[in-house]
């Protein structure tokens, strides 16, 4: 794996990164792609995660078990952290025309010229290898259904040059785990894994929204389309419907296993979440956008922490 055009001084910092975290403490050799795979920016494993756990611990509920299957939540955690690193490379490399011209992404390794896209695809092949591993620890309902996934993440990074709506795209690639807990349970989908998955498309919009306003400017100017530049100054009121649905969809797949009263607090707290979210948002602001995307980290573990108290408090009755 080659990288080009390093500096003396070290790979730059990414904007959107964690200022001084580990990463930049790295040796310069491997810090461009620790960089490539965002490994300065966990909140992507987190979003790509919770998902999974959701679907797992709905599961676990459904089925009357004590607790979700701590075997899958391990190795959905690994590839999550696989298939994201995976996923962003694939979106760096389609992208890095584009990135060079965007102030966000200019400094990414693949658009700054620090890694090759050779040396970045051999990189993406070695992490789905991986996440391939990952997979085939589950039944074959599952593994068939985790390769259905691949068709809508190759198309993803694309999306952005012939619609406003890649969130929704991206809505469906990420949301992904919510049908692979239950599946891995079960060896099948019903209703109550679609209701999350639904869910979980919404949220991702929402989420994505926020998060592309930061680039609205440049993207504008270069020709990509988002969310953010259709919603414009009316994003506040979209951010409502998004949630609002995707909380409802949650409570229905809770309701339909038989959740009782802690859950349905939960997803109340969840709720007062993602309207602070909606009420202290700042479109113009790019540090605001970034820190609201950021804290659905906790609009997830509010989730996950809403299911597995539900089925703990019910095993201790």
């Amino acid at each position: 794996m080659s990288i080009k055009h390093q500096s003396i001084s070290g790979p730059p910092e990414i904007v959107d990164a964690t200022p001084g975290g580990w990463v930049s403490r790295t040796p310069h050799s491997i810090r461009p792609f620790l960089q490539l795979m965002r490994a300065d920016r966990p909140i992507g494993v987190w979003l790509l995660l919770w998902p999974c756990w959701w679907s797992a611990a709905l599961a676990a509920m459904a089925a009357g078990r004590d607790y979700p299957n701590l075997w899958h939540m391990a190795l959905f955690a690994v590839g999550a952290f696989a298939m994201r690193s995976a996923g962003c490379i694939y979106n760096d490399i389609a992208d890095r025309h584009y990135d060079a011209k965007v102030a966000r992404t200019r400094n990414r390794p693949i658009a700054s010229g620090r890694i090759s896209p050779r040396a970045a695809a051999a990189l993406m092949v070695a992490l789905s290898l991986c996440g391939l591993a990952v997979l085939l620890q589950f039944n074959t309902f599952t593994i068939t259904l985790g390769m259905g996934s691949l068709g809508v993440v190759a198309i993803y990074p694309f999306m952005k040059r012939i619609t406003h709506w890649p969130q929704a795209v991206l809505g469906l690639a990420f949301s992904w785990g919510a049908l692979m807990g239950w599946a891995a349970a079960f060896g099948r989908l019903d209703w109550p894994a679609l209701t999350l998955y639904a869910a979980a498309v919404l949220w991702t919009i929402g989420y994505d929204t926020i998060y592309a306003h930061q680039d609205k400017e440049d993207d504008a100017i270069v020709g990509l389309k988002s969310t953010a530049l259709r919603f414009g100054v009316a994003t506040k009121y979209w951010l409502v419907g998004f949630y609002g649905a995707a909380l409802i969809l949650i409570g229905v797949s809770g309701w339909l296993v038989g959740a009782g009263i802690v859950f349905f607090v939960g997803v109340c707290a969840a709720l007062a979440h993602a309207a602070w979210q909606i009420v202290t948002l700042d479109i113009n602001e790019g540090n605001n956008c970034l820190s609201r995307f950021r804290s659905n980290h906790a609009f997830g573990a509010l989730i996950f922490v809403a299911l597995a108290s539900d089925i703990a408090f019910k095993s201790l009755m």
